[in-house]
């Protein structure tokens, strides 16, 4: 692959602008009940029509982003509106904790017991304010933001299943999840607050879930860090360390912070040695930090977002570093993921593929996969590629590089 950067910005473009936005466009507006529907096949016919808070979420943000940061285009306004208006209406209890979801009209299906449907709620509604200027949608996103950070050590609360004492344990997704909403909520939050959340972070990711020899991040660590003899204990999940990496970088290159690029394309670089599929290519799901037998029975399958958070990550940390080595992986993962995951029929991306590429669930939207991970991709990296293109100057970044 030659570094045509312009031709590559190009491709992520046609195929943001031209067939996965046009696709949710089409099919996700429920016009009778407000919000999305998310769960799709093949050809973009609904197959259930329950609403996931999650999804919900993250398609009020993309299009609100895209309005923000591509172009103001008022359909894109319009359709981040119609599932604002519905997540206002019935998405909170009483107490202001997001469900998990709700049935096609509104009505709670399962309690609020995940904090990451508060996580993403706030990032949609304070992307929302930020295109509308919207007062209530921004009150709403750092009051959610807020409920977060007192929830952040017990994020489950009453709706804990573990038994208190025994093997405590906490999560990777957490920190990674709000270094990037502490950026998203930059602009309505004091500085102190911001920089302490992003500082207390990355704290946690490099202390106490990183394995600081094998440079590998554990999905679940004990509260001081100790590493876990237990099938939670030794999970990895090479994409989610991928993509808090490419987070990492972004508050790397706002700060200027060269020492945090450097450890964070570290580990980037032995998350994709680990992950990568040697037999059949690609990035397998889940993997055992001491190769037992995984607990998740889907551990070999090759995951669309896992894919576009790898592409995002390198595309950035090349940008950034200008290493050849990650150049070398970015050709590598772009020709195993452009080969694969797109539908160029019926448009849009495949999510879900066996551990020898071939697609195991034609559907494109279910309970977990929706209008985000590829939009957001394709549009981060068609930014990145704009950027090389430019032959911007270079950063003190590189310099130090």
């Amino acid at each position: 692959m030659n570094k045509d950067f312009a031709a590559l910005a190009e491709k992520y473009r046609h195929a943001l602008l031209d067939d996965v936005l046009p696709f949710w466009e089409k099919h996700s507006l429920d016009q009778q009940h407000g919000g999305y529907f998310t769960c799709f096949r093949r050809d973009g016919s609904v197959f259930d029509t329950d609403k996931f808070i999650w999804l919900q979420a993250r398609q009020v943000w993309t299009f609100s982003m895209l309005y923000n940061r591509l172009e103001k285009r008022d359909a894109w306004l319009h359709i981040a509106e119609h599932g604002v208006g519905f997540l206002h209406k019935n998405g909170r209890d009483k107490e202001n904790n997001w469900y998990f979801s709700l049935d096609r009209e509104g009505r709670p299906l399962i309690q609020p017991y995940n904090i990451f449907s508060d996580c993403f709620a706030a990032m949609a509604f304070s992307q929302y304010a930020l295109a509308s200027n919207n007062a209530e949608s921004r009150q709403i996103a750092v009051e959610t933001f807020k409920r977060i950070l007192q929830r952040r050590n017990n994020p489950k609360g009453q709706y804990n299943k573990n038994y208190p004492g025994t093997r405590p344990m906490v999560s990777l997704a957490l920190p990674m999840i709000l270094a990037n909403l502490s950026l998203e909520l930059e602009w309505l939050l004091d500085e102190s607050t911001v920089t302490t959340a992003i500082d207390s972070c990355i704290h946690d990711i490099f202390s106490l879930f990183l394995d600081p020899k094998r440079q590998l991040l554990h999905e679940h660590v004990a509260p001081n860090g100790d590493k876990l003899d237990c099938f939670e204990g030794r999970l990895i999940n090479p994409g989610h360390g991928i993509e808090a990496m490419w987070f990492l970088l972004d508050i790397a290159e706002r700060r200027q912070d060269a020492n945090l690029v450097e450890r964070a394309v570290r580990v980037l670089l032995h998350a994709l040695d680990f992950g990568w599929d040697d037999e059949h290519s690609g990035i397998f799901y889940f993997l055992d930090s001491q190769n037992t037998p995984p607990q998740q029975l889907e551990w070999d399958q090759k995951l669309w977002w896992v894919h576009l958070e790898t592409l995002v990550a390198l595309a950035m940390a090349y940008r950034l570093t200008r290493d050849e080595r990650l150049w070398d992986w970015y050709k590598k993962v772009d020709a195993y993921t452009w080969l694969h995951f797109p539908d160029p029929e019926h448009g849009e991306w495949y999510g879900y593929l066996s551990r020898q590429g071939n697609v195991l669930l034609d559907l494109k939207g279910g309970k977990w996969k929706g209008c985000f991970h590829v939009p957001r991709a394709l549009y981060m990296c068609m930014r990145q590629f704009e950027r090389l293109a430019d032959n911007e100057r270079i950063s003190p970044i590189i310099e130090a590089w």
